[in-house]
């Protein structure tokens, strides 16, 4: 829903503002809203995108996605993509997949490929409240207690908390006096999302280009048998000379352009926020999206770091505005987290997109071997939070569950039932998940905590607790799985945002979550 109003003073008052009503605003506004928020959308720009920009959600995203309970909606409407061709000299040089492929409790082993303007529609649809579009932040302020904003249409807007998700030229960002330092190549592409005649033998797969020893154009292939085509090209950038390109790597096969939706152009930058979080990491205004972090367009990265920001950070600010149980200083240190992961996330992000885009000047071979040695960042499914000095993770692991990385999507039978399911399918976001792995034991010392007892695939086990699986998030609901061993025998806790933040045997679960609430 679209949302425009006359000029007029007034005054609002919600737990959230969000301004940018981009993909990474879109999701965090639903996630609020979900777990209970008010919440005030402000975009500048003129409405709803309707061609354009990404065109990828990695497994990791579409992870996301099946928990935010919307996968279901984008899976009919996009391609699944999981492999990578290179052509040269009128053939295909090679294919591979295995990076992809080889992925373990991974239910979507691909990209799906599908435009960002689908994946807004789609997220707007969802969201209940409006985006209020052709209005621009003019000042934004904060105090002890929450963020003071207003806009050129004289609305002023109190919110607990606010988050930043208004693009590489954030105004917001630019208010805060915040840093955006990184580097800038001499690269300048051009993008062509078009509908295409040819003879080239058409297939699901991202085919690299080489010409004259170097990787100039790559095709993705895209929804309603659209062709999109990254090209680089030196000097003057026009849409004619991206298609003598295109048909130069091409030859011998012939191609006409039919329709063109869209035609851009891009030069690469790659910087990132010197912070997320305002008053140096202690406020309430937190950067998300490009308004924290850019890079180059290789590998897919952008939208789907985007939509991991707003992953990460809705969860958070919805247990600091709305829980009445955490412990001292939790809150500051949910805020700090965010900082913290997610920067040296979108660090690693950055690295990964410009080394691709600067091998896009070599061989295809030597860019798809950049691709695989990167794959993790690629799919999204080597994204983790270990090693960074994060106080949400604590250094652990037991068998394939390991603190600070993803947690496996494992298969589950139900107990009593011989129905197969997922972890992701049933997990709720919005509270910790604590898995009992193995052992009969089960203890529930929390409120707001989604507990399961996972047992070994034929073992009989009863439970202590009453009773089980009515959709309270505070009953105990039993499995078996596969996954565990005759030796398991611990716990594991998972963050609302699907990565493990305990592992471990006893009652030190029970301290990691004290950091965070009381009893």
């Amino acid at each position: 829903m679209a949302k425009n109003e006359p000029n007029s003073e007034t005054e609002e008052e919600v737990d959230l503002a969000i301004i940018g009503g981009g993909p990474t605003g879109l999701l965090s506004a639903l996630l609020a809203t979900r777990l209970g928020l008010s919440v005030r959308v402000i975009d500048a720009k003129s409405g709803p995108l309707e061609v354009g920009r990404a065109d990828a959600l990695n497994a990791r995203t579409q992870q996301y996605l099946e928990v935010v309970e919307i996968l279901n909606k984008l899976l009919p409407l996009g391609i699944k993509c999981n492999t990578s061709s290179t052509f040269s000299d009128g053939n295909f040089k090679s294919r591979q997949s295995h990076w992809w492929t080889s992925l373990e409790h991974c239910a979507h082993p691909n990209f799906l490929m599908i435009g960002q303007s689908v994946v807004e529609q789609i997220l707007k649809d969802e969201l209940d409240s409006p985006v209020y579009y052709q209005e621009k932040v003019v000042s934004i302020s904060e105090n002890k207690d929450g963020v003071i904003l207003n806009t050129d249409r004289g609305r002023r807007v109190r919110s607990k908390y606010a988050i930043a998700a208004d693009g590489a030229r954030s105004t917001v960002r630019q208010a805060l006096n915040i840093s955006f330092t990184g580097t800038k190549p001499e690269m300048v592409w051009a993008v062509l999302d078009t509908f295409i005649d040819t003879d080239f033998p058409l297939c699901s797969e991202i085919i690299t280009f080489q010409l004259r020893g170097q990787s100039r154009v790559s095709w993705i292939p895209r929804e309603r048998g659209m062709a999109r085509f990254y090209v680089l090209l030196d000097g003057e950038i026009t849409q004619t000379r991206a298609q003598d390109s295109i048909r130069e790597h091409m030859a011998p096969h012939r191609i006409d352009f039919v329709k063109t939706e869209w035609f851009s152009t891009f030069d690469v930058k790659e910087r990132i926020a010197s912070t997320f979080v305002s008053n140096r990491g202690t406020g309430r205004i937190i950067l998300a999206g490009d308004a924290a972090h850019v890079h180059s367009v290789n590998g897919g990265q952008g939208l789907n770091t985007g939509i991991a920001d707003a992953f990460s950070l809705g969860w958070r600010l919805a247990t600091v505005i709305k829980s009445d149980h955490l412990a001292p200083g939790a809150a500051a240190k949910l805020i700090r987290s965010y900082d913290a992961e997610r920067r040296a996330v979108a660090q690693e992000v950055i690295d990964v997109a410009a080394t691709l885009v600067r091998d896009t000047a070599h061989t295809a071979k030597q860019y798809v071997s950049t691709i695989e040695k990167n794959a993790g960042y690629i799919t999204g499914m080597g994204v983790s939070y270990d090693g960074i000095g994060s106080e949400l993770i604590e250094d652990s692991e037991q068998s394939i569950w390991k603190a600070g990385k993803r947690c496996p999507d494992i298969q589950l039978v139900r107990d009593g039932t011989n129905e197969m399911i997922r972890l992701y399918s049933i997990a709720l976001y919005g509270n910790y998940l604590v898995l009992f792995v193995g052992g009969s034991e089960v203890v529930q010392s929390f409120r707001d905590i989604c507990t399961y007892l996972i047992l070994r695939t034929g073992t009989s086990e009863q439970t202590p607790t009453d009773g089980y699986n009515n959709g309270s998030q505070d009953e105990v609901r039993i499995f078996s799985s596969d996954a565990v061993t005759i030796d398991d025998n611990f716990t594991v806790v998972v963050r609302p945002d699907m990565y493990i933040g305990y592992v471990g045997k006893g009652d030190g679960w029970k301290q990691y979550l004290g950091q965070l609430y009381v009893t």
